[in-house]
């Protein structure tokens, strides 16, 4: 098969495009997915660049939609043909996270593109239990851009943070894929959202998500902004890390949850605590979620309550400038790998 594979680490120079590269072989539990589309995310680069667990040669992608190809002989529920996306985190399914509803906790969570190999070619295998239907109203390309990142969203704002109506919701980065959903599912629950943008061509584009306020970053000062707003958030989401931590305690209100979710701007950071046990703040953290918090968002988006955003669609073999894309934050919503 064709797959864009990482043999070593490093930038996206690394990415390489074999033409021949051998196909996964499938178990008797397994589903063999003909890969239509795959959506990038911040994980693939991380993944690129070296996070602790990876083992090489790997092919990337976490967000995979296609069709049935194969199916193992203990496969019940698919068979050949079946429009199907791949989950984009699934656990052992009997371990007491499993078996209670925290499936991201699992010893064995395991994540197509992180420790398996995902969606950067035409062919790619995994569990039965990890498969679903593709939501019958979008295309391929919208269904890949669905799975981790309005997952991630429903499980921060649903399961931890339960958001509740009139509630002040901060996400950091509207035109990311998180933000994306956060916003949406945020609006949804009932909540008053203010977000940011880094560029002026994406204000717009925020409210038309259903923002209710959108800060320009690096024009105005968040901190100030959003007190002026709001007088305190209930909630932050928060994927940045270490620039953001100490900006989220001094925006939360008394009592107010910041949940973080990434670190795409550093690990590390230096807080002042004193805002933690003074404003009785809770700190959340959040990692993916589970197959049934999984389920219960594919049915808004078939209901239309949720939409994927697709910012542009390249071929499987442009996957470099993909990277390059995504690093410069040059997108507003999913960029899609098209594989044919």
């Amino acid at each position: 098969m064709r797959a864009v594979v990482i043999f070593e680490h490093g930038g996206p120079e690394v990415l390489s495009l074999v033409e021949d590269y051998r196909d996964p072989e499938v178990g008797p539990q397994d589903v063999l997915v003909e890969v239509k589309a795959t959506a990038l995310n911040h994980l693939d680069i991380w993944v690129r660049r070296g996070l602790p667990g990876v083992t090489l040669p790997r092919i990337l992608g976490s967000d995979i939609s296609g069709i049935v190809k194969e199916v193992g002989v203990g496969v019940e529920r698919f068979k050949p043909g079946d429009e199907v996306i791949v989950a984009p985190g699934y656990g052992c399914g009997v371990c007491e996270y499993c078996l209670s509803g925290r499936e991201s906790m699992c010893p064995d969570y395991t994540m197509p593109g992180y420790h398996v190999d995902g969606g950067y070619g035409e062919l790619t295998v995994h569990p039965e239990r990890a498969i679903l239907p593709k939501p019958h109203n979008l295309t391929f390309e919208e269904a890949a851009s669905v799975p981790l990142v309005f997952l991630t969203s429903w499980h921060m704002l649903r399961t931890l943070a339960d958001v509740r109506e009139g509630q002040w919701v901060f996400i950091w980065g509207a035109g990311s894929g998180v933000g994306i959903s956060s916003i949406q599912i945020a609006k949804m629950l009932g909540a008053k959202v203010i977000t940011t943008v880094g560029d002026d061509w994406k204000i717009e584009k925020a409210y038309e998500l259903g923002a209710d306020h959108v800060i320009q970053r690096r024009k105005e000062d968040v901190v100030s902004k959003v007190r002026e707003l709001s007088g305190g958030v209930d909630v932050v989401i928060d994927s940045v890390g270490r620039e953001t931590w100490p900006k989220d305690l001094r925006m939360l209100r008394k009592g107010g949850k910041l949940v973080s979710v990434g670190a795409t701007s550093g690990a590390e950071t230096a807080v002042d605590v004193r805002y933690v046990f003074a404003k009785q703040i809770s700190v959340i953290g959040a990692y993916m979620g589970s197959r049934a918090e999984l389920m219960e968002v594919l049915r808004f988006i078939e209901e239309g309550r949720l939409r994927p955003v697709v910012d542009s669609v390249l071929e499987l073999e442009d996957a470099r400038l993909a990277h390059e894309k995504m690093e410069r934050s040059d997108m507003f919503g999913k960029i899609v790998l098209r594989v044919r």
